[in-house]
């Protein structure tokens, strides 16, 4: 997936709102594989949560694992964009 497909993302991230976690899951997998975007840990983690918090259970899942190898400042981080950007919404 290219940088112009994951700004399309993230804009629908952002239209979405309330939407289902798909879109915010699929986020977080990107950045926390890479390819498309550079790995970026405490990104992940945030788009992880908001899935998580529209009741995906996969990006409950992988936001366990990958806490488990992020330093609590990271975890903080990530749990505090993920509070701004579900705020702004």
């Amino acid at each position: 997936m290219g940088r112009y497909e994951i700004a399309e993302l993230e804009t629908a991230a952002i239209a979405a709102g309330q939407a289902s976690g798909d879109i915010f899951y699929r986020l977080g997998l990107m950045y926390s594989t890479g390819g498309a975007v550079e790995t970026d840990r405490v990104t992940a983690h945030k788009w992880f949560n908001l899935a998580a918090m529209r009741g995906n259970a996969e990006a409950i899942r992988l936001r366990r694992e990958l806490a488990a190898e992020m330093t609590e400042a990271e975890i903080a981080t990530a749990l505090r964009a993920a509070r701004e950007w579900a705020k702004g919404r």
